[in-house]
């Protein structure tokens, strides 16, 4: 018999393991969720819009199973109230994805409201479901933050959204740092271009399809194996950032 002892690490399976989701509704939550379910995960996902919620989990339990909430993580005591609720309906949690975001113009055209519901979901949400997953993990298992290369690639018209990213960045490399000790693993993961309607309103959906089809935007799916790359590797092992570009984005 051949011995494949050193021919491939150990990779941990996903089945049974118990998976919650912010922004798990729509875009590259959905895509997640749906490709942690099919791998045998259990999710518990959360949006903000009914609709997709149901459209969601109608495509999640065709490939496994999962459910959720209809929720708006900005407002006070949400966040909490979604992860005791996946916890009880998993009967724990051993992985968080934390992903759910909004997209945000450059500073001078954003009013105050807009810039602090921004403020409110991109980041401040962020930090407490990251402190809320800590509470639930019970000193073993994962975090995985979404991130953005907006936080590398600046612009005019980027000045809050790369500014929360950015920050993100560097809360995930800290976290990570803080809570390894303790059994948790943290990985971010910074897609680049990636279709999507609430991300690029101005992109219709056909304009995106031949951008993903040029090669110069990604597919939600795409960032889900990524995510499914990094919670398959052994306990020892954390990938600390993933960042995921279009081949060709660079060129535009």
């Amino acid at each position: 018999m051949t011995d494949l002892a050193d021919a491939h690490t150990e990779m941990p399976t996903l089945k049974g393991k118990r998976v919650a989701i912010t922004g798990g509704t729509t875009g590259i939550g959905r895509a997640i969720a749906v490709l942690l379910a099919a791998e045998g995960a259990r999710v518990f996902i959360c949006g903000r819009n009914a609709d997709h919620l149901g459209d969601a989990l109608e495509r999640i339990r065709e490939v496994g199973e999962g459910d959720g909430i209809a929720i708006d993580l900005v407002e006070p005591g949400h966040v909490a109230t979604f992860f005791a609720k996946a916890a009880d309906y998993l009967g724990g949690v051993d992985v968080a994805v934390v992903n759910a975001a909004i997209p945000a113009k450059g500073l001078s055209e954003m009013n105050t409201d807009a810039l602090r519901y921004a403020i409110g979901t991109d980041f401040t949400a962020y930090l407490l479901s990251a402190h809320a997953a800590v509470d639930h993990l019970g000193g073993q298992g994962d975090i995985v933050l979404i991130g953005s290369m907006s936080a590398h690639i600046l612009g005019p018209g980027s000045t809050v959204y790369a500014g929360m990213k950015a920050g993100i960045a560097g809360f995930a490399e800290a976290l990570r740092k803080e809570l390894g000790p303790k059994g948790i693993k943290v990985a971010l993961v910074e897609p680049g271009k990636t279709g999507a309607d609430f991300q690029y309103p101005d992109i219709p959906a056909d304009k995106q399809r031949e951008m993903i089809h040029a090669e110069t935007m990604l597919r939600a799916e795409d960032i889900a194996v990524g995510v499914h790359y990094l919670l398959t590797q052994p306990r020892r092992a954390v990938v600390q950032q993933l960042t995921i570009a279009p081949r060709e984005q660079d060129k535009e």
